[in-house]
Formats: structure tokens, C-alpha cells, sequence
């Protein structure tokens, strides 16, 4: 018996064909739904990139004790499982953050693994000189960003692309072995992940008339672009989408060639999806996770049903993958899972599970039955308490500092923590998910999520089955605290917050404060902030509005090079309407006074040169 699973990041489910998409070149897709079963209610859990990866190898739920992070000493891993079984497991893949700090432990639980350089920033090629960047839209400059320009030097040709490269691996993976038995094949790319960069034989599937400055790489934030400057980015990614299509047909052709669909489980699936200008916003992370982000693709074909060209209803997670694999090659789900395999569900579309859990650490814990969904935000607005809870102290691209470490107290294991202690390390997020208040949708007859619902008795019921799933995952107590909902007994009227948080619900959903809507002058709102830091009597403004950790903190470092108008549209909740119109008339005053023009360089009126170094983990 043999696996495969081809997995794609940041693929959103509405830009292919066979969930109805009619602009996307993708045939490859279509002819896949033809030969497996598609899900039409399959949903992420713990996000995004690393978090989702260890749901893979761990089947259970993680964002919950800790943030992004490798896999912890505790951990199951399913490639480990398998290896122990006996079955050859192998990697190939481009997704870079598995050789950074926060992934470090993934890659090494498979016999063999190969690794292709150069998506989105990867620190690859050594340039000491800057690269030539054109005219972009991009605001944030980080590090990431001048070294992905200076990759693509080297990625002229696609079959130099390491999508391309990935594949290519695979498909001698499966040449060298088609013969014989007992392994599983990962092939797994970046892409359609932005840069959104490919190449012209995917662009001119998207005709269209564009000559605006470059735009491959949204930031994470709300909409500033004009709706031709959006359009150019949504086609931009539907070209790369189709490259990912290309590369789909050729695991397809193998697959034909050798024979391998009498004995080789094929599954095809994503991480998490990405917002293109839906509701006004670009990317994850910072808004609550709507379902072009959660309500993921998947495609299965399990030779022992053999079912082809099927739809299937019953609502499915990524906890659910691995343990479909260990189910595959026979091999015992551990007690610590609480994914299923899916092998009845592909046959018949047999349920296995009445609610599926979603969130990001610090963000909206959400629920779905698989009609409704339910984000709870946090009670409060300081979004506390939270803590990391491992053993391993690692952010996506760096160590826990010292500072951070200071507060660390050794708590008592949890369940799943075969009888370990861990280190309880005070926690931090960038964005707040009290900007956005708790929201309650309806999919069937909101598929937009476009009117969030106050309904005490659908939220009760949603609210229960919430909570009935934090008791399962055996979530830290604190998360009772931050939600407001209580860790054992009833969930009760007194615990709705739908109504009571509809103010900050609906305030999230207006357009973006743009740079026009204030005057510019050195001491304005359209001015950086290191420049407007420079200035010791603005610096004291910005204090006192924004606080330490923003000036001089986590947030400093990446946020630096924006000003106070393009951070609201980054991190909602820091700075709404009347605090900027606070902070403007304060700086306005200081300059009236005379005050002396901070130093240093940069743009005005909304433009900057953005910022280098920092974190850079898709914050703020």
C-alpha cells in the first residue's frame, strides 16, 4: 500500500473550479474532483502555517497552549508513527519555514526529506548589495522582502522555480518507487502562498489592463489599494494558482502512468486558505478567521471505496488527515488524537465529528457546526490572560528572549502532555480580536459572512458546543478566563457577549481611514513613526495613546517604518477613528507651537519606504 499527499498553502477554496470558480484556469482540479471524493465542509483548526503542520502529525488541536512553534518532545508525530511501522516515509517541499527555528522538528520526524530554496524571502542567496526593487504597493519593507527580490535574480526560468523543483522531486520519488509497497510521499509546496510571483505562460490565462505600480505581496491589513490595483492582485494570484494546477496534473499523470490509483491513497489538500480583498481585507491572521481562510479544499481517493466524481457533506478538519493515513497503513491511532480517519466518510460521507474547533493563539476561538459559525472574541479588552505552554521556546524565526523567559513558571502537564511539565511563559499577540467583537454567522443563508446575526439561542447553543470543545482539548484554564466562559457547569445566558460586543462588530466593518483624511506635515499622522518618535514631545503623545510595547516593544520593530494612518489599517482595534483623530490633533498642536521637525528620512502623505528587520512573522 502507498500514500501520497500533495499539499498546497494558502489555497482558497473559492478560486477553483470544482467549488465553483468560473475565472481560474485550473482543468487540473476539475479532473481531480472527477477521480476522488470532494469535501464540501472541510475546516482548518489551529492556524496558520506551523500550527496547522503539527495537526498534521499530532491529530489534535494546538493553538490553544502555545503559538506557533516546532513540534514539542511530547508530540506525536504521524511520519514518525508510520517509520516505526515499517512504511518508507519521504518530504519534498519548498514551504521554508520548516528550516527556521519555529519548525525545526517537523521535517526530521521522515526517513528522507529534500528541500528546494527561494519562496517568499527565504534567506538563500547572499547579496551584500540591495537588489533593484520596482515602484510597489507593498507598505511593509521587512528583511523578507528585499532578500525575496533578490531570489528572484535566480528564478528566471521556472523549471528553476522551487515549486517546480519540489515537484520534480516527488515525481522521481514515485519513478524510483512505483514497484514497490509500504511508503508515503508528502509533496508539499509554498505556493499559491504569497508573493503571488509566476510566470508568463499562468499570466496570460488573466488578461487584463493594468500598468499601476508592482503588486504580488499584499500585506496583511485592510484594503488601501484602488479596485483596479485589487483586481491586478487577485489576478495575480489566480496565475500563480494555475502554476500549483500544472504541477497538480503532473502527480495526476504519474499517478495514470504507473498504475497507481489500484493501490495509492491520494489526498490533496491546503493549510489554510487567504482573504483577496473579501470584506475589505488582505490576507490572515489579524482579522477573525472567515471561511475564505478556514473552509479549506480537500480531495480524497481511497482506493477501497473507490468513489469518484462524489460530493461529501459531513463536516471534516486537518486533525482528520493523519489519523487517515495511520488508518491507511493499518497502523493504531495514539489515545492523545482526536482526529478521525476518514475511510467511512470518503465511502459514504459517514460523520465523525458533530463540531470542529478553529482558531489562531491569542485570536477568536471559534466553532462550527458546519452550517453556523461562531468566533468568540475575548471578554475583555486587554485579551487576557495568555500564556505559551511548551517546552519548546522557539517564535517562528528566533528564540524566546531572555525578557520573555523571565515571567516563566513550570506548570503541571495537561492530558496530552504524557505526564510532562511545561515551561508557562507570559504570551503576546499583535492584534486583538476585541476590535472585532464575537460574530455569529449563518452559511446557508449568509455564505458571505457579510451580516453578523445576534441570536441568543442559536449563540447558546453555538456557546455550548464551544465550550464542550475547549473540555475535550483540555484547554488551559486562562482561556475560560479570556473568553468568559466557564471551565466546568453550564453555559448559560450570562455568557453571551454577540449583543453585547455588536458595537465593536459593526465598527470593524467601515472602510479604512485613508492618508487624504488628514494634513500633512511632519508632525502629522501621515509620518512614520521612528521619525515622529525622533521628536521627544511626540514620542510622549504616541506613548501615552499607543503604549510602550507599540513605540518601543514587539510592534516597533516591524511598524517603525509606517505611519500612524497605515497602522490602523494593520492592527484594528490599536488605532480606530476618534484615538487618531486624538493623536493628529495633539501632534497638530506641537507643530503649531513650532516644534522641531523630527530627523531622518521619509514619505509623506501615506508613502514610506517601510520597514527592515523586526519580527517577521506575517505581524502586525
Amino acid at each position: 500500500m502507498k500514500a501520497i499527499m500533495v499539499m498546497f498553502d494558502s489555497l482558497n477554496r473559492r478560486f477553483l473550479p470544482p467549488y465553483g470558480a468560473d475565472r481560474t484556469h485550473a482543468p487540473n482540479f476539475s479532473r481531480l474532483a472527477e477521480h476522488s471524493a470532494t469535501f464540501d465542509t472541510c475546516y482548518a483548526g489551529s492556524m496558520p502555517c506551523m500550527p496547522a503542520r503539527r495537526e498534521l502529525h499530532t491529530g489534535r488541536y494546538n493553538f490553544l497552549h502555545r503559538s506557533w512553534g516546532p513540534l514539542e518532545p511530547f508530540d506525536d508525530s504521524v511520519p514518525q508513527l508510520l517509520g516505526e511501522a515499517g512504511v518508507y516515509t519521504h518530504l519534498a517541499t519548498d514551504h521554508q519555514h520548516y528550516w527556521e527555528d519555529g519548525g525545526a522538528t517537523y521535517h526530521n520526524r521522515f526517513r528522507t526529506f529534500e528541500f528546494f530554496r527561494g519562496q517568499e524571502g527565504d534567506a538563500w542567496k547572499g547579496q551584500v548589495a540591495d537588489p533593484e526593487i520596482p515602484e510597489s504597493l507593498k507598505l511593509l519593507r521587512t528583511e523578507s522582502f528585499r532578500q525575496d527580490w533578490v531570489n528572484r535574480a535566480h528564478l528566471a526560468d521556472e523549471a528553476d522555480h522551487p515549486q517546480t523543483r519540489t515537484f520534480d522531486a516527488g515525481l522521481e520519488f514515485i519513478a524510483t518507487n512505483r514497484a514497490e509497497d509500504n511508503w508515503f510521499l508528502q509533496i508539499e509546496t509554498f505556493d499559491p502562498h504569497e508573493p503571488f510571483y509566476s510566470y508568463a505562460r499562468h499570466k496570460r490565462h488573466y488578461p487584463h489592463d493594468y500598468d499601476g505600480p508592482h503588486f504580488d505581496w499584499p500585506d496583511y491589513r485592510k484594503v488601501l489599494e484602488t479596485p483596479e490595483q485589487v483586481e491586478h492582485g487577485r489576478l495575480e494570484y489566480a496565475a500563480l494558482l494555475s502554476m500549483c494546477d500544472a504541477s497538480l496534473g503532473r502527480v495526476l499523470d504519474a499517478m495514470d502512468e504507473h498504475g497507481l490509483w489500484d493501490d495509492t491513497l491520494l489526498i490533496v489538500c491546503t493549510d489554510h486558505g487567504l482573504l483577496l480583498g473579501e470584506r475589505g481585507w488582505w490576507g490572515k491572521n489579524v482579522q477573525p478567521w472567515y471561511d475564505e481562510t478556514i473552509h479549506t479544499p480537500l480531495f480524497v481517493w481511497d482506493p477501497r471505496s473507490r468513489v469518484h466524481g462524489e460530493r461529501r457533506a459531513s463536516l471534516v478538519q486537518t486533525v482528520d488527515l493523519g489519523p487517515t493515513l495511520l488508518d491507511w497503513f493499518g497502523v493504531d491511532l495514539t489515545p492523545d488524537m482526536q482526529g478521525r480517519p476518514l475511510r467511512d466518510t470518503v465511502a459514504d460521507d459517514t460523520p465523525v465529528r458533530e463540531a470542529g474547533l478553529f482558531g489562531s493563539f491569542g485570536g477568536h476561538v471559534s466553532v462550527t457546526d458546519g452550517r453556523h459559525v461562531y468566533m468568540r472574541a475575548c471578554a475583555e479588552p486587554a485579551n487576557g490572560p495568555l500564556s505559551e505552554h511548551t517546552l519548546m521556546p522557539t517564535h517562528m524565526r528566533g528564540r524566546f528572549r531572555p525578557e520573555e523567559l523571565r515571567g516563566a513558571e513550570l506548570a503541571p502537564p495537561f492530558g496530552f502532555t504524557k505526564g510532562v511539565p511545561l515551561l508557562k511563559v507570559p504570551g503576546f499577540t499583535f492584534s486583538n480580536p476585541y476590535a472585532f467583537g464575537t460574530l455569529l454567522f449563518d452559511l446557508e443563508t449568509d455564505p458571505d459572512q457579510q451580516h453578523p446575526l445576534v441570536d441568543e439561542e442559536l449563540e447558546l447553543r453555538m456557546a455550548r458546543l464551544l465550550v464542550e470543545q475547549l473540555r475535550a482539548a483540555d484547554a488551559p484554564e486562562e482561556q475560560y478566563v479570556r473568553l468568559g466562559l466557564p471551565p466546568d457547569g453550564a453555559v448559560t445566558e450570562e455568557h453571551l457577549l454577540a449583543r453585547r460586543q455588536q458595537p465593536q462588530a459593526l465598527a470593524a466593518l467601515q472602510p479604512p481611514v485613508q492618508p487624504a483624511d488628514y494634513p500633512d506635515h511632519p508632525l502629522g499622522v501621515n509620518t512614520p513613526l521612528s521619525e515622529l518618535l525622533a521628536d521627544p514631545r511626540a514620542g510622549r503623545v504616541l506613548r501615552r495613546h499607543l503604549g510602550e510595547q507599540v513605540v518601543s516593544g514587539a510592534y516597533a520593530g516591524a511598524v517603525g517604518g509606517l505611519s500612524p494612518v497605515q497602522i490602523s489599517a494593520f492592527v484594528l482595534g490599536l488605532l480606530p477613528r476618534p484615538r487618531l483623530d486624538a493623536i493628529a490633533a495633539e501632534l497638530r498642536a506641537l507643530h503649531a507651537d513650532g516644534a522641531d521637525e523630527p530627523t531622518g528620512a521619509g514619505a509623506r502623505g501615506g508613502r514610506d519606504d517601510g520597514a527592515r528587520g523586526g519580527r517577521d512573522d506575517g505581524a502586525p
